[in-house]
């Protein structure tokens, strides 16, 4: 079965990533598709918001900061070794520090391949890493140093340099990052994400709500969108 594993990986996320390329052009949740308002409302009618994507559930316990009842509920599906993930990351980060408490971010695997050679390897990666309490820190490492292996053709010496730089038990990680658990992780982020829809990373989702591709990478576009999703809420700021 660890063998199988990792394949079946390949089989879910294929055919997104084959669909990746497509992902600017896609229907957002502002899209005249995906808005419940129809074309014979009023001017004066208010269009309503789509309803909350609910989606097969993913590995649990999911990895997440913030309260659990926090106002805004961020659900990121990520690839370690796509570009545009890398660019979201600090951006994310630096929502996570202004909003304090009232973000809730949970991080899901979906990498993209055969595209990226080394996605699953990093998933794997921090996977493992989660299994020691230390997901988040391996996910600052892989995203922050993307530049430094997503060309390289053999990650597994570096992935172990990030390894020991945040305090892993060493031959528990290695063993840990090829096994059923881990993989079995994977594959469930990743069927939850082809349930909701996901086609290509960065894919965010607030509230249940999938928000626009080009509100990720432009930090005051996501703040806005949040500051109003706080609003629609009642929680204010």
């Amino acid at each position: 079965m660890k063998r199988i594993l990792p394949f079946l990986i390949i089989l879910v996320v294929l055919a997104v990533a084959i669909g990746s390329a497509l992902y600017l052009t896609r229907v957002t949740p502002g899209s005249p598709t995906a808005n419940t308002a129809t074309a014979s409302q009023s001017p004066a009618t208010a269009p309503q918001r789509p309803a909350p994507i609910k989606g097969l559930p993913g590995a649990e316990p999911a990895h997440t900061e913030g309260p659990a009842n926090a106002p805004v509920q961020l659900e990121e599906f990520g690839d370690f070794q796509c570009p545009p993930c890398g660019i979201f990351h600090p951006v994310l980060e630096q929502m996570h520090k202004e909003f304090g408490d009232k973000l809730r971010i949970t991080f899901r695997e979906f990498p993209l391949v055969p595209a990226h050679q080394h996605a699953v390897a990093a998933a794997s990666a921090a996977e493992a890493a989660g299994l020691q309490g230390k997901f988040w820190e391996m996910h600052k490492q892989i995203y922050d140093h993307q530049g430094d292996w997503k060309d390289k053709p053999d990650v597994g010496p570096i992935f172990e340099s990030y390894a020991k730089e945040i305090g892993l038990e060493i031959e528990r990680w290695k063993k840990d990052a090829g096994s059923e658990q881990v993989a079995q992780r994977i594959f469930l982020d990743g069927r939850r994400g082809h349930s909701m829809g996901v086609r290509g990373t960065p894919t965010l989702f607030m509230n249940g709500r999938e928000v626009p591709f080009e509100t990720l990478i432009v930090a005051e576009k996501l703040r806005v969108a949040i500051q109003n999703e706080l609003a629609a809420v009642g929680s204010g700021q």
